[in-house]
């Protein structure tokens, strides 16, 4: 009898299951490539066994999306209200066609990812150009549409690709309300797959707990919710902030129909456990100072090592590369003074990283806010710019806000007025100024004694 449904294990999810469709899937290419794209670039040369890929995280996002999805399209889980927003959910072929392009879409959210993911994103791409966008390419590639094409039923590509890289990022496309929350499934900034399984996944190859929660008890929680009502007439904008636990003052006339994804009162727990748990793996683990400083050192290397000092944007060049190239690079360039990216190559074979000379204090804030910039200057002028460098990490927003639905109201609240510790979850934010660690101890020393005349403004 030949096997419709293929296991694959996994150590987050037990079973990642697929069908043939999906295994013509995992076998192409652009996938297959996953397997040598290290999940946190050079973390394992500070947490020895973060040494997983994309490959399985992708496979995990898939498993994950598709278990959210049964839960939130399930009929006893919907409201009238939402019946009535979302039409597609009282259609079975609609519901059976989406789950197909949301599993299709989790595989390939992270095609477009350069070696070792995020590293060096930002500096080695042209400008307006991120791995969504390679991502969307290589959907919409030729070997891919074959694919999607012998599918059952056949996937429409542009379909995959809105769901993949959500409506943040295909900013020339319109979602529709479904699409809208069917990506949202995979790529929200709340409770999308892709997120929880990274915290869960790296927490478990890093060899912490910071990045465990409950997932079994938020995803049975999770529920499409229509947004918090609008608030009556007459309510100041100081009382608009505080119930809706915002950090900017609202619009009062702002008012939205668009569902979204939320959780059931029951379920609040779990989703402050995600997101204080995303809050330590950035602390501890994202943002520790000697991964920060490979980051850099890498970025360094790739600049004077690609050709054009920046990476392909056509398939076929993406396709090329892989972590596997760049280690071999960096190998031999750490052999060869003469080569080209000689330098940062060195410092990573060899664990020569910059150290830490300098990270920002609240107490140096409250002087001079401009303090890191400030001893970071003079360290370039006192020790030279080459052994001198500074990472700034600042994100976008802070815990994210949320529907959180009460059954005895029977409509929805923000989940900032129902949770002290999500309106007061701090931001993680890192200044580090670093200096070669030849000079650490004499740099240490000079900033021990002009510290104080220097962060004064």
């Amino acid at each position: 009898m030949p096997k419709i449904h293929h296991e694959i294990r996994d150590p987050i999810h037990i079973f990642v299951r697929l069908d043939e469709d999906e295994l013509r899937l995992i076998d192409s290419e652009p996938f297959q490539r996953l397997r040598h794209i290290h999940q946190l670039a050079l973390s394992y040369l500070v947490y020895p066994s973060a040494t997983h890929k994309r490959f399985e995280h992708s496979l995990g996002v898939m498993e994950l999306a598709d278990r959210i999805y049964n839960v939130v399209t399930d009929p006893g889980n919907l409201t009238d209200r939402i019946r009535d927003l979302l039409p597609q959910v009282n259609k079975e072929d609609a519901r059976g066609y989406w789950r197909k392009v949301l599993r299709a879409a989790a595989l390939c959210h992270d095609l477009g990812h350069l070696p070792f993911s995020h590293a060096a994103e930002h500096e080695l791409l042209p400008e307006d150009w991120d791995h969504e966008t390679l991502t969307a390419q290589l959907i919409l590639s030729p070997e891919m549409r074959r694919i999607w094409e012998q599918m059952t039923p056949p996937l429409t590509p542009e379909h995959i690709v809105k769901i993949a890289v959500g409506p943040k990022k295909a900013k020339d496309q319109e979602f529709s309300d479904w699409e809208a929350i069917v990506s949202e499934i995979i790529v929200g900034n709340a409770f999308g797959a892709d997120r929880i399984d990274y915290l869960l996944r790296d927490s478990y190859h890093a060899g912490v707990a910071y990045g465990r929660f409950d997932h079994y008890r938020l995803v049975d929680t999770l529920r499409i919710l229509p947004p918090p009502p609008t608030p009556p007439p007459g309510t100041s904008t100081e009382q608009l902030s505080l119930l809706a636990g915002m950090d900017h003052e609202p619009d009062p006339d702002e008012g939205s129909e668009e569902p979204m994804l939320g959780v059931q009162l029951g379920g609040l727990q779990s989703a402050e456990a995600l997101l204080i748990a995303r809050y330590f793996m950035f602390s501890q683990v994202y943002l520790h100072p000697a991964r920060r400083a490979y980051d850099m050192h890498l970025v360094q290397f790739l600049k004077a090592w690609l050709p054009e000092g920046r990476f392909p944007v056509d398939v076929s060049g993406h396709l090329r590369y892989t972590d596997n190239e760049v280690l071999a690079g960096i190998r031999s360039a750490a052999r060869e003074p003469g080569a080209p990216g000689h330098g940062p190559a060195r410092r990573i074979h060899e664990r020569r990283h910059f150290r830490v000379l300098y990270r920002s204090t609240p107490d140096d804030i409250e002087v001079n806010p401009n303090a890191g910039e400030v001893i970071y200057d003079a360290a370039r002028e006192r020790f030279g710019a080459e052994n001198v460098l500074r990472d700034q990490y600042r994100p976008g927003s802070s815990a994210p806000d949320f529907p959180v639905w009460m059954q005895q109201a029977e409509h929805s609240y923000s989940a900032h007025s129902l949770s002290q510790p999500l309106r007061n979850l701090p931001p993680t934010v890192v200044d580090f100024v670093y200096v070669a660690p030849e000079l650490a101890r004499k740099a240490h020393r000079w900033l021990t004694e002009h510290r104080k005349r220097l962060i004064r403004p």
